[in-house]
This record gives structure tokens, C-alpha cells and sequence, in this order.
């Protein structure tokens, strides 16, 4: 079996967004991407040529050990595109069966997720609005597949995404928390915040993605 990932880089920081925003993880990101946003913040990491280094699987559990070992409960596999990478489903499964962490995975939204749905991990599921022009690309059908204790992120570089976000959230229901998260230095989040209150959505949580408050916007690694 070719365990071999594309690993772009590894690193521990605090979870800058999601359910467990503010708690330290261990993040693995994995280099390929199938979408290709206006807005990307990791684009270095998402074409065919980006720098990274083969990792088979003892490797990466070793990383994760270490980081078990630091006091480390959580770890977030990113990109890129996670779920493109070969044997991913079996590294969620260890990941969490045999070191016993939470295992988040950051997915695009234009991934069909059934095939992962038994391996154990906790999805944060993109909707790609139209600002990212990549839209047409998502798996509507994956709004049926999320729990409850899965959520949904919808990227906000504009009034126009956060409008749609209520839509999409009106068409398919998610049983989930459900984010909004401006693009930094595209849109005001206070803007977003206005909105919220005149369109009633309650439903939703503004999240700020606290990595680019703490750090360099365009740092690497934190």
C-alpha cells in the first residue's frame, strides 16, 4: 500500500479557527489542491509544484507522538486539499484510534466526504461564496453528511458571500455549527455583524481567525 504523503509542512500553534479556536494543535498540512480561490492565503501550497516532502505514515505518527507528548490534544490536517491525499482515511484513524487525539479536517467543500465518514475525524466543511469564484466546484450533497458535531465555514469577502451564506444555509439545514469568516482586509467584520442583525442569523457565529490578529497576516507556520 503507498502510504506516501505530500507533507508541506508541520507545525504547533493554536487553532486559529473552528471548535476548538484558541487550543493548541498539531497541524499537518498537506500539499494539492483541486480549487484554486481568488482569496487563497495558502496558495503556495496548492499547486502541483509546491514545495513539500514525502512522509510515509510511521513518519507522520512520529510527529504526532511528539506532539501528544507536548501536551497536544488536537490535530488539524490542512492544505490544500487534506482529503486528496492517498491513505488519508487510514491517518485519521490512527491518528485518533491509536493516540487518542481529536482529529479535525479542514476540507474545501468540493470533496465528496461519504468515503470518510467512518474514520473517525471531525469535518470543518468550506462553502465556497462567490467571492472565491470557485462556487460551482461544491458537494451540496455533503450537507447531508455533516453531524452535529462537524461545522460549516463560509469564507466572507464580501456582503454579497454573506447573503448567499444565509441562503445556502436556508436551502440545505445543516445540523451543525454554522461560521462566517471574513477574508482578512477584504470586508469589515463589523460589517458582517450589521448584517447578521438586519438578516436575523442568529444561527450563524462571526469567527475571526485569531492566527492573523497574534502573527504576521502572511506568516508561515503559526
Amino acid at each position: 500500500m503507498d502510504d506516501t504523503f505530500r507533507l508541506a509542512e508541520h507545525f504547533i500553534s493554536i487553532n486559529g479557527e473552528g471548535r476548538c479556536a484558541g487550543e493548541l494543535a498539531l497541524f499537518l498540512r498537506f500539499a494539492g489542491c483541486n480549487l484554486r480561490c481568488d482569496w487563497c492565503d495558502t496558495a503556495w501550497a496548492c499547486g502541483k509544484d509546491a514545495p513539500c516532502e514525502p512522509a510515509g505514515m510511521p513518519r507522520l505518527m512520529k510527529i504526532a507522538e511528539d506532539a501528544v507528548r507536548a501536551g497536544v490534544r488536537n490535530v488539524t490536517l490542512t492544505g490544500g486539499e487534506p482529503l486528496l491525499q492517498e491513505n488519508i482515511g487510514t491517518l485519521i484513524h490512527e491518528l485518533g484510534r491509536k493516540l487518542g487525539l481529536r482529529v479535525e479536517i479542514e476540507t474545501n467543500g468540493a470533496v465528496p466526504l461519504a468515503p470518510f465518514r467512518d474514520c473517525g475525524g471531525v469535518f470543518t466543511m468550506d462553502y465556497k461564496l462567490p467571492s472565491s469564484k470557485m462556487e460551482q466546484h461544491m458537494c451540496t450533497d455533503n450537507f447531508a453528511l455533516l453531524r452535529e458535531f462537524d461545522c460549516v465555514k463560509f469564507v466572507c469577502g464580501s456582503r454579497q458571500d454573506v447573503f448567499r451564506a444565509k441562503e445556502i444555509a436556508e436551502q440545505y439545514k445543516p445540523q451543525c455549527p454554522l461560521y462566517l469568516s471574513p477574508v482578512f482586509g477584504r470586508i469589515d467584520p463589523a460589517e458582517i455583524v450589521d448584517i447578521m442583525k438586519e438578516q436575523s442569523m442568529g444561527n450563524f457565529r462571526l469567527q475571526l481567525q485569531l492566527h492573523k490578529f497574534i502573527w504576521d497576516p502572511a506568516a508561515r507556520g503559526v
